[in-house]
């Protein structure tokens, strides 16, 4: 007997007529995403090839030669992972925890808060020490949590984007190794635009994004694992527990191998190439002190305006600046007439910091003085009309 598939009727509650899309020009000033190159949007353009094409896994090791150089590495496992940041955070996590490791994580901010979910989620037992939102933490402090917890791993936020503090790093890698640890380093807002060194500070794990620093939008995660990592994920006694964030068979299609593994976002890795390129281009000594010279032409501007910063200047970002709101001013509403007036996004605080800062980034592509200058004259222009707005709007 015949099988056959009726049509049943379209319904068509949710057809809608749209124009196409038209999105406005931003200056995006805030925390992330930054503006994009436009040779890196260019590239983002172009006809797509397949994922196994051979000029296509030419590229892929393009890619993973010049993370290595982004962040002074010879790490054998470095790769973007197919998703944002977040997808190379838990990727560290995912890879190297057990159920029951001992995971300690230094919290002074949002994104400490969020390695600690995400390794709970992975049944690890965590532990945490915390600083308030625009401190960071001595080696002391390190040391003392690693005697008394005995971590597996611990994990630090090198560029804490909620507070704009950028975590001292000498002699922490010498402290995880003393006790038998592995450090795993958040460098989503350092990674291109602040002194990052992984090999010379015994990074074990690092993580960080596309769309800060690499002038390139929101989309993949870079990812890169040490020989330490990669000993410790070898003799898991099971499976990581995350089928697509699984550096084992990642390895197969970004080592060597070149195995299929899921379809790669192929667009967004030639704008990676592309946004790697032009930093190795630039040289990363050059990049860091431009991203150096324009936050201190912010802070300075601001400063004389009588503005203060949430953090003391030798542990700034370069990359994010923390600026205190003043008293009786409604930092949401001048944030949003910046946006709505001038095309200018800022960020706001979170968590602790909510209502208390604004968040203004100078990343890749958007760290110039030309910039700077112009969100200094908005300041210095419009600020002052929402002086004791908090006081009007109750």
């Amino acid at each position: 007997m015949a099988v056959t598939n009726s049509l049943l009727p379209v319904k068509d509650a949710h057809r809608q007529a749209f124009n196409a899309i038209n999105t406005p020009d931003r200056l995006l000033l805030g925390p992330g995403p930054s503006n994009a190159h436009p040779t890196v949007l260019e590239a983002l353009s172009r006809t797509p090839i397949g994922h196994l094409d051979p000029l296509y896994v030419e590229l892929m090791g393009e890619v993973q030669e010049l993370l290595r150089y982004a962040w002074q590495t010879d790490n054998r496992l470095t790769l973007p992972m197919s998703g944002t940041g977040s997808a190379a955070m838990e990727a560290t996590l995912a890879n190297t925890v057990e159920p029951g490791d001992t995971v300690l994580v230094a919290v002074k901010g949002y994104f400490g808060l969020r390695l600690a979910d995400m390794a709970g989620r992975y049944r690890a037992t965590v532990k945490t020490i915390e600083k308030p939102w625009g401190e960071w933490f001595s080696l002391e402090e390190l040391e003392a949590a690693l005697i008394e917890h005995k971590p597996a791993i611990l994990a630090l936020v090198h560029a804490e984007t909620s507070t704009g503090v950028c975590q001292p790093m000498d002699g922490v890698g010498d402290l995880c190794r003393k006790h038998d640890c592995l450090l795993l380093l958040d460098t989503v807002t350092s990674l291109g635009g602040v002194p990052l060194y992984i090999d010379e500070w015994k990074v074990d794990l690092a993580y960080s994004c596309s769309q800060k620093g690499l002038s390139c939008p929101p989309g993949l995660g870079p990812f890169t694992m040490g020989p330490r990592a990669e000993a410790k994920m070898a003799t898991r006694s099971g499976k990581v527990p995350n089928w697509y964030l699984d550096v084992s068979l990642l390895n197969q299609y970004w080592g060597s191998d070149r195995v299929y593994h899921h379809t790669a976002p192929v667009n967004m890795n030639f704008g990676m190439r592309e946004a790697l390129r032009l930093l190795a281009e630039e040289g990363l000594d050059q990049a860091w002190a431009r991203h150096r010279r324009n936050a201190e032409r912010l802070w300075s501007g601001l400063e004389r305006q009588g503005l203060s910063m949430h953090v003391p200047e030798e542990l700034r970002l370069p990359t994010l600046t923390t600026v205190r709101i003043p008293d009786g001013v409604d930092g949401k509403a001048f944030s949003q007439h910046l946006l709505n007036t001038h095309g200018i996004e800022v960020g706001g605080g979170l968590g602790s910091l909510a209502g208390k800062i604004w968040r203004i980034g100078l990343m890749g592509y958007n760290s110039t003085p030309e910039n700077v200058d112009r969100l200094l004259n908005l300041f210095e222009t419009e600020l002052p009309r929402f002086s004791g707005s908090v006081a009007a709007a109750a």
